[in-house]
């Protein structure tokens, strides 16, 4: 069974042009999609509508920056403050080039912060890279909750 992928987007056009660009990477990943940065945090620490949700984490968490209720830098150091879930990928998925927002993410500890391209094909092309890197390639550090395969004897 593989992890989800979590996706926090606020902006339609973006939102859209996101999952069209996961699709297209052709990943079998299921696509988590909350609109606000309280949302994903309910949803990480299975609160709210997400107490039901199965256990465990997500393969990557990818964050856009500008948030209602929370925002992905409030988004980002919650994750990183809790025990559970400090282990998680997150990519800072944003349209801010500002170098504060670039300098406070890293300060926090995202593990990638990628400036949405405003081109469509490098849009598809970056976010079916991430896609691929953080939900396939990319080993989890030891004692994640990482889907492991059973052996059969």
């Amino acid at each position: 069974m593989l992890k989800p992928i979590l996706l926090v987007e606020d902006d339609p056009r973006d939102l859209e042009l996101t999952l069209v660009a996961l699709e297209r990477s052709q990943l079998a990943n299921e696509v988590i999609i909350v609109r606000d940065g309280e949302a994903a945090l309910d949803y990480l620490q299975r609160n709210g509508e997400h107490t039901d949700r199965a256990e465990g984490n997500p393969a990557v968490v990818l964050l856009d920056l500008k948030l209602p209720k929370v925002n992905g830098l409030e988004v980002l150091q919650s994750v990183r403050a809790t025990e559970g879930l400090r282990s998680i990928p997150v990519v800072m998925l944003t349209s801010s080039h500002e170098e504060t927002d670039v300098l406070r993410s890293y300060q926090l500890g995202v593990n990638a912060y990628v400036v949405k391209p405003v081109e469509f094909k490098q849009f598809v092309e970056a976010i079916a890279d991430l896609g691929i890197f953080w939900a396939v390639l990319n080993e989890p550090p030891p004692g994640s909750l990482k889907t492991t395969r059973r052996r059969h004897e």
